[in-house]
């Protein structure tokens, strides 16, 4: 065994290509790293449900972090832990969105996605994971950050320049991936985590080998151990050949 033990790879604009597709490259190699004992991680701010395909396609029995790690999975559909968003909180987050009518919002609940298009009303019955804002006006962009920002028991984070993320105080990709350190008995210094956006600049400061995809934000980037390849240049790929299984 390497250095190296524990992968945790981010899934949009960094393991997935724009037509949100695993490269044959990228596949090849995540299949060689998990072959040679490297404990390979999805470490997503989507659902179970949308991540667990991929995880699927490349064959992982191994754990999950989805919604920025607001849910751990010790293996696909095997919940080791959860931790929600108060409904009182997730509420208050959709009178924000209302006040900003040209934003698309969305939600995701432990039982489905709620979204501007398909609200789930003014209800306190759903456990909630995560909250999010989208639109390329960044001055409403700002508007909304400044308003919620300022809110006590939230974790802010993006996975694009054009998005917030809402997640529960002190949930990151970074404390998942320490979970996942725990739960398979590696130290952080033997993880490698590899993102492009803010909700992986935690990880990516926290672990023993940070890596930003070259499409990364400036921030993401400037913070990075490395920088790689973009995302449609198999980027992932260059990680696990060069620092991986060299």
């Amino acid at each position: 065994m390497g250095q190296y033990r524990l992968l945790a790879l981010d899934l949009d604009g960094t393991t997935l290509n724009d037509r949100s597709e695993i490269s044959p490259a990228n596949e090849e190699w995540i299949r060689k790293a998990a072959d040679a004992g490297i404990t390979v991680c999805i470490s997503t701010g989507r659902g179970f449900q949308s991540a667990l395909p991929f995880a699927e396609q490349l064959g992982l029995e191994t754990p999950m972090i989805t919604v920025n790690g607001g849910e751990i999975w010790s293996r696909p559909h095997s919940l080791h832990s959860r931790t929600t968003l108060p409904a009182e909180t997730v509420m208050k987050l959709h009178r924000v969105a209302e006040a900003h009518p040209e934003a698309w919002f969305w939600a995701y609940s432990t039982q489905d996605i709620y979204n501007k298009e398909r609200w789930a009303g003014d209800t306190y019955a759903l456990e909630w994971l995560k909250f999010g804002y989208y639109t390329e006006d960044l001055d409403d962009l700002k508007a909304i950050l400044d308003e919620i920002r300022e809110w006590e028991g939230l974790e802010l984070s993006n996975s694009s320049p054009y998005n917030i993320e809402i997640n529960p105080s002190g949930v990151s990709k970074a404390a998942a991936i320490e979970e996942v350190c725990r739960m398979i008995g590696c130290r952080m210094e033997e993880a490698v985590a590899v993102g492009d956006s803010l909700n992986d600049l935690a990880a990516i400061k926290a672990v023993g080998l940070g890596v930003a995809m070259g499409n990364a934000q400036d921030e993401v980037k400037a913070a990075a151990d490395a920088v790689t390849g973009t995302n449609l240049e198999d980027g992932v790929a260059d990680v696990i050949r060069q620092y991986l299984l060299k």
